[in-house]
């Protein structure tokens, strides 16, 4: 579902992907682990071309990255991605939000769009929510809404560049369930996350980076009890210690 291959790129000399090779499956569930700087964000962003590469080939179910236009709009519908701020639009209601996509991009008719929102707010446990505004939601509400905005697009992938760092502890676990219900459903989703439990409870495969590089390639369980490298050891020691 996802192809990189020999990808570079460099933020002026800084040299933030280094020959990434990258493969996932439909299906995977890929989690990218790592310390601050090392590349995790960025290459979460490059399969989307929300940052373009200097070098390599990247593919989403086989088709090429397109440089611009119209082709590039049609895969970022396909991509679904949620960040760590929601960036919902602060005038229209959570139904407006989450409609906006399938109406705009995909020429979904209003009553089918109205539908597919209704029952995705209630996938995500907002329903209720569905009249208010960004503003009248809490933290942990507005980013089930961003997931919810993401699936009315019926993405192939979803991407999550660190959705919980915003958030207030308390409310973590209600984004974490909804991304674990998606796991456990089949989605192909690649997150950028510091959740080491949900990394080893939904994770099919975990990405290790450090320096720009994927230093370990593996499964939950091999790499929270048997790292390889010591820079993923140093890592986990940091982590898990607390």
């Amino acid at each position: 579902m996802i192809a990189m291959h020999g990808v570079q790129k460099h933020f002026g000399d800084l040299h933030v992907l280094r020959d990434i090779e990258l493969d996932v499956p439909a299906g995977q569930v890929v989690i990218v682990l790592g310390p601050s700087g090392s590349g995790k964000s960025t290459l979460c962003r490059t399969i989307n071309r929300l940052e373009p590469v200097d070098e390599g080939t990247i593919a989403v179910d086989g088709n090429p990255l397109p440089s611009e236009g119209k082709a590039l709009a049609a895969l970022r519908a396909d991509v679904g991605m949620v960040f760590q701020s929601f960036n919902l639009f602060a005038h229209k209601t959570i139904r407006e939000n989450v409609m906006l996509g399938p109406t705009k991009v995909r020429k979904m008719k209003k009553e089918e769009a109205e539908q597919t929102t209704q029952r995705l707010l209630e996938r995500v446990g907002i329903a209720n929510q569905a009249d208010k505004y960004p503003a009248q939601l809490s933290g942990g509400q507005q980013q089930r809404v961003a997931i919810a905005r993401a699936l009315a697009m019926n993405p192939k992938v979803m991407l999550f560049d660190e959705p919980t760092s915003a958030l207030d502890p308390e409310m973590v676990n209600e984004v974490l369930d909804v991304m674990t219900s998606l796991a456990k459903e089949g989605m192909t989703m690649v997150v950028v996350t510091h959740e080491m439990g949900f990394a080893r409870r939904a994770g099919d495969r975990v990405i290790f980076m450090a320096d720009g590089q994927i230093v370990e390639d593996t499964d939950p369980e091999t790499f929270f009890t048997a790292p390889k490298s010591d820079r993923a050891k140093d890592f986990l020691g940091k982590i898990l210690s607390h």
